[in-house]
């Protein structure tokens, strides 16, 4: 059965190929542009399963919305990504730019999908 991944950038052109990427691996996905469009489509999109974000967002950055989407929803997965930052919380971390092939390796070992 596929995953329902809700990827979230600013970027659209990051975000689109993100998508493209999940897609090719075989996961259902939804995209957002912000933090706050993240949060209303997990309140209500029960399919989600894996949350991946930006950690670099104006507004509502990754760290917060990853902290407010685990607790709106407990049990979601979460991979965040950053073409800067280090590690800072909890949550496992891809640092941009990647490949599909790394974002395939990734997924399967930090959320067992796709």
């Amino acid at each position: 059965m596929s995953q329902t991944v809700l990827v979230v950038d600013d970027d659209a052109g990051v975000l689109d190929v993100i998508a493209t990427m999940l897609e090719d691996l075989g996961c259902a996905v939804i995209t957002a542009g912000n933090g706050t469009d993240a949060l209303d489509t997990l309140h209500h999109n029960e399919q989600i399963s894996i949350l991946i974000t930006d950690i670099n967002m104006p507004g509502m950055d990754g760290h917060e919305l990853a902290e407010r989407a685990t607790r709106l929803r407990p049990g979601l997965k979460v991979l965040q990504l950053s073409g800067r930052e280090r590690r800072r919380d909890g949550f496992p971390m891809i640092r941009k730019p990647f490949t599909e092939d790394e974002l395939a390796r990734v997924m399967q070992q930090t959320t067992g999908a796709c």
